[in-house]
């Protein structure tokens, strides 16, 4: 027998300082904090969220190593946004706060991808409307994202 999971709830991230990850993750995607125990932990909640919060941020000292690229453990985070639109403002967002790190189409998902201050990876992404996955109804691509293209497609 298999847990019969519905969704994944939130997420908690190790951080060095926990007033910059909260700030950081309020001005990037609007999160409102609802919450802080232990002074040492902070609860963001998204905008129209029906979760108690969506986010934990918990402070480890600033003299904790940076996550290690390509080590096991979590690669990122995926935010789903619901308009293309929408991931177009998140690129430009996170251009603007130099957090940008790429950019993919995976097919049925158009991504993009930043680094929050502690090095910590998380995924903006689009999904097509089902009836849209075609090919990529079974496969998994990582391909060039062209903004351009896909604004242009309107959905």
């Amino acid at each position: 027998m298999s847990i019969p999971v519905t969704r994944l709830n939130h997420a908690v991230l190790y951080v060095r300082n926990v007033e910059r990850a909260s700030r950081f993750y309020r001005d990037a995607f609007g999160f409102e904090e609802i919450g802080r125990a232990g002074g040492r932990m902070a609860f963001l909640r998204a905008a129209n969220s029906q979760n108690h919060h969506d986010l934990g941020l918990m402070e480890v000292g600033e003299h904790a190593p940076a996550p290690v690229h390509g080590a096991t453990g979590l690669y990122h985070l995926a935010w789903q946004v619901a308009t293309i639109e929408s991931l177009a403002a998140a690129r430009e967002l996170l251009i603007g706060m130099d957090a940008l790190v790429g950019q993919s189409d995976h097919g049925a998902t158009k991504s993009v991808y930043g680094i929050d201050p502690d090095g910590n990876e998380f995924e903006v992404m689009y999904m097509l409307p089902r009836e849209e996955w075609g090919e990529y109804e079974r496969s998994g691509v990582v391909m060039p994202l062209n903004m351009d293209k896909e604004l242009a497609r309107g959905r």
